[in-house]
């Protein structure tokens, strides 16, 4: 179980160390425009024309979504937020959660119905998050670990909203039992910048990347989550849970927002209702008075990007961001140089922290969408395998061949200008996120021991480098 007294003691001494090992110093969140967000697709270079796509994504992923009697209906009946850029806007449209979290005015402002809480770990300068109960409960209120839950607990309701209809009462999740049995773990928004090149790499590639990571001497091991239907390799999310960027966005659709699409058409009940056998109640069905589902395609829509279902028009957007670029460092207000940056690479490969965040992973296969996909060499910092993270990390939700300790490689690309760091958003600062990799179980612990045994320099060197990227 996920206690909260030991997750924020790891929290305090996460910081601690840092605070301690701080004869370095984290340069923090990079504000200078490096280009990030920007489309992979050269305009000279597009003989299939997506690069209309992409602007349609990109405006299809702002969009706001309404209950009904509006334009963009289908929001909830349960949901997160209310748009993907909402979640993904640090440092630009697609990327992770930004510094002012969305969320916390969700109640005040009437997005969330009027029977609806804020819950105590959304804050308006904290981490945008959703969250997950490990464990179900028993009726007399104590945690089932024999009853795995994990599923997703939708934040808010529409329940009560002017346009919501005859959906009047539906109850949040109680967040704060969960609290008080430590039964609650969160995630925040991934990154979503140059993840058209990761899609388009081919399975032979990943393997073969697999068996050279392999062959260390830092302990570490690493295996894919697979998709169940045909076997590939599972690459987005926390936990590499989802194959495509397609069903990432359809998942996502579904789940964080409550809309129903052509990948999840049916309105999602939550974990516990499910659990019970109730299902969502049936007041608050079909409120966009639309049907199912509620995000289709529109056949007779111009230009052509507009024919697009809504799902098929956030995996253009996602498919076609460009890699986010590396960018100059600024430390107490002076540029770092670049010497410092490579021997942080060097110090970053020599630990063993190349050997899961692998700076090489090209080439792509072939793309029959646009040349820039095409036979790339790319530096996502990632292996994309799955790794046993130990207690420090674990969450205890299983999602495919992912159990409770395992998480996809995080890709580092980007780095320099996240916010909130880790899978759940505990961490603020470089160095308190690289002493969370360390605890019992932890594939982590020999490299980790070997960034505590570098001198000051070293250490410095090796987060201006993170920062860079």
């Amino acid at each position: 179980m996920v206690r909260l007294s030991r997750f924020a003691a790891l929290v305090a001494g996460a910081a601690a160390l840092g605070t301690m090992a701080l004869a370095q110093q984290d340069p923090g969140v990079q504000t200078a425009n490096r280009g990030t967000g920007a489309t992979i697709i050269s305009p000279s270079n597009d003989p299939n024309g997506f690069t209309a796509f992409f602007t349609d994504g990109l405006s299809r992923f702002q969009e706001v979504e309404n209950v009904s009697n509006a334009d963009n209906v289908g929001l909830g009946p349960r949901f997160n937020s209310n748009s993907c850029s909402s979640c993904h806007i640090q440092p630009a449209i697609g990327g992770s959660g930004g510094p002012v979290n969305p969320q916390a005015s969700f109640v005040s402002s009437g997005v969330a119905g009027p029977g609806n809480t804020t819950p105590s770990f959304i804050t308006p300068n904290g981490p945008t998050r959703e969250a997950r109960f490990p464990f179900f409960v028993n009726s007399n209120g104590s945690v089932n670990t024999s009853a795995p839950n994990g599923g997703v607990e939708d934040l808010f309701t529409v329940a009560g909203r002017s346009d919501a209809g005859t959906c009047k009462t539906l109850a949040q999740p109680n967040f704060a039992q969960a609290e008080a049995l430590g039964n609650i773990i969160f995630r925040i928004p991934t990154p979503t910048f140059g993840t058209g090149l990761v899609e388009n790499v081919d399975d032979s590639t990943l393997l073969a990347n697999q068996q050279t990571n392999l062959r260390n001497s830092f302990g570490i091991g690493g295996t894919f989550n697979r998709n169940g239907n045909d076997g590939t390799i599972t690459r987005f999310g926390w936990k590499a849970q989802n194959k495509s960027l397609h069903i990432f966005a359809g998942e996502a659709y579904n789940v964080e927002m409550g809309i129903t699409n052509l990948l999840f058409p049916q309105e999602r009940p939550n974990p516990e209702e499910e659990n019970q056998g109730l299902g969502l109640v049936s007041t608050c069905l079909n409120l966009s008075g639309n049907g199912y589902p509620e995000d289709a395609s529109n056949p007779t829509s111009t230009p052509n990007s507009a024919v697009l279902d809504d799902v098929s028009g956030f995996a253009n957007f996602m498919r076609f961001l460009a890699p986010p670029p590396p960018g100059t460092v600024i430390l107490n207000g002076s540029a770092v140089p670049a010497a410092t940056i490579s021997a942080g690479a060097a110090v970053f490969s020599s630990i063993g922290c190349a050997t899961c965040h692998n700076p090489n992973l090209g080439p792509t296969q072939v793309s029959n969408l646009v040349p820039a996909l095409s036979k790339v060499t790319f530096h996502p910092y990632s292996d994309f395998e799955i790794h046993h993270m130990g207690t420090g990390f674990a969450d205890n939700v299983g999602q495919g061949a992912a159990g409770g300790d395992q998480f996809r490689t995080a890709p580092l690309w980007g780095l320099g200008q996240r916010i909130f760091l880790d899978h759940d958003g505990r961490d603020l600062s470089v160095p308190a996120a690289i002493q969370n990799h360390m605890s019992n179980g932890s594939e982590a612990n020999t490299v980790i021991t070997n960034y505590n045994n570098l001198n000051s320099t070293q250490k410095q060197q090796l987060i201006d480098f993170l920062r860079s990227l």
